[in-house]
């Protein structure tokens, strides 16, 4: 367990829900080498859409227009909310 701010973590680069923030519905604590950042993404309310078996052609085309809204900022990495905004709540992982 990590504390970082006065929040606790299982550990780096594992994403948790946060239902009482204000704002944002996840945070991360994003450590890369000696760089570790808190990151907190996900409008609090908003819900994603990962891919399901059988999801109609809409769910599809609101991931993908997501996506292609995002992309230049997924393609920053782990640093960006976006990136583990893709990941956690829409189910993409770039592999640029």
């Amino acid at each position: 367990m990590i504390e970082y701010r006065g929040e606790r973590f299982e550990g780096y680069n594992i994403p948790k829900r946060t239902p009482n923030h204000s704002t944002k519905s996840h945070a991360v604590l994003v450590k890369d080498g000696d760089r570790i950042e808190l990151i907190r993404f996900g409008s609090q309310g908003a819900t994603g859409s990962p891919p399901r078996d059988g999801e109609s052609e809409s769910y599809s085309a609101r991931r993908e227009a997501w996506i292609a809204r995002h992309l230049a900022d997924i393609k920053r990495g782990k640093f960006s909310p976006a990136w583990w905004a893709a990941k956690v709540k829409w189910g993409y992982t770039y592999r640029g």
